[in-house]
């Protein structure tokens, strides 16, 4: 049996707003390529750049629930706040996010992380030592790399100790577009 566009939509938003999902997600169009949008109910959870939905959703059931459901509605907050974020209008987020997930240094170093400016730079060694493990630049390359929530957990804004834009996720092209939208580094 094929259900309908129509009901289906109204199941997944009164699944969502029954609080009958573990993780609500959705495709958002950006600038710098198609974003996984997922949340639960303590907050965003998940970005993720140019993600297969189907693994993403299936990894998202093994860490959070099973009760997971492509359901835009819970994730419209987030996606708005992208939007504004991209289009120059944002320059700090102010969204809930889930780092239930993040072990201790790494919940510590993502916290530090989202009080970066927008449109500064720190380094790896600066925020481990914000951190409070001064001699863990590269533990806090890691926390980066494995950061749930780039952009607005502003993992872009780290640097080497040289200034040189290293290592990130989304690649270096998408820090790049990020920091020059920012105005943190100048057009090539």
């Amino acid at each position: 049996m094929t259900v309908s566009p129509e009901l289906d939509a109204r199941f997944r938003d009164a699944a969502a707003a029954e609080g009958l999902l573990d993780v609500a997600y959705e495709l958002h169009d950006s600038p710098v390529g198609k974003l996984f949008v997922a949340v639960t109910d303590r907050g965003v959870c998940e970005i993720h750049y140019d993600a297969d939905p189907d693994a993403e959703a299936d990894r998202l059931a093994r860490l959070f629930g099973t009760r997971v459901l492509r359901s835009p509605r819970p994730t419209d907050e987030a996606r708005r706040q992208l939007d504004e974020y991209f289009a120059g209008e944002r320059r700090r987020f102010d969204l809930p996010i889930d780092l239930r997930l993040a072990r201790e240094f790494g919940r510590a170093v993502l916290q530090e992380l989202a009080g970066v400016p927008y449109g500064e730079l720190t380094t790896y060694g600066a925020l481990a030592a914000k951190a409070g493990r001064p001699r863990a630049a590269r533990a806090v390359g890691t926390v980066m790399n494995r950061n749930p929530v780039p952009i607005v957990l502003p993992c872009h804004r780290v640097v080497g100790s040289t200034g040189a834009l290293t290592g990130y996720g989304g690649g270096l092209d998408r820090k790049r577009t990020l920091l020059e939208l920012e105005g943190a580094i100048n057009s090539q």
